[in-house]
């Protein structure tokens, strides 16, 4: 019993900590990088396109394109992002630029069949005015061992 209380202390006090090194900057940024895999997943263009820079790029394993052409395979789901399982989120915020690394797997329909891909996707916004653009997403394939470092 001593020892499942130590267990539950300490796993308390990490949560609590690992909460706590974060800014609210960087916590609103995560909150909308998390809230653009939902929008994603649900094919929610009226979401996106705001975040969306129109000058922003959208590296994929099958090439790099537009915000026009992102938001244009998101909505006809010829890549449909069914799920983004985030295993592990890092963040870095400098002046008025923040950049999201996520260790994901994914979850997509591509040509009519699901398939499970790990990738560390980089997320890079921009602050304007009071929102936040997102200026580029590039996933990078990587072993399920991968790691971010902090």
């Amino acid at each position: 019993m001593k020892s499942l209380l130590n267990t539950a202390l300490l796993f308390t006090l990490v949560c609590f900590n690992s909460q706590a090194q974060t800014t609210p900057t960087e916590q609103e940024v995560i909150k909308l990088s998390m809230d653009k895999w939902k929008w994603m997943a649900d094919k929610d263009i009226a979401k996106l396109t705001p975040l969306f820079d129109p000058q922003a790029k959208f590296v994929h394993m099958s090439g790099t394109w537009s915000t026009a052409r992102e938001l244009e395979i998101i909505e006809t789901g010829s890549i449909w992002y069914k799920n983004a399982d985030v295993k592990d989120t890092a963040i870095e915020i400098v002046g008025n630029t923040a950049i999201v690394w996520n260790r994901i797997a994914l979850t997509a329909n591509v040509r009519g069949n699901d398939v499970v891909t790990e990738f560390t996707v980089t997320e890079v916004y921009q602050k304007e005015g009071s929102d936040w653009k997102m200026l580029a997403l590039t996933f990078s394939s990587v072993r399920d061992t991968h790691q971010i470092e902090k």
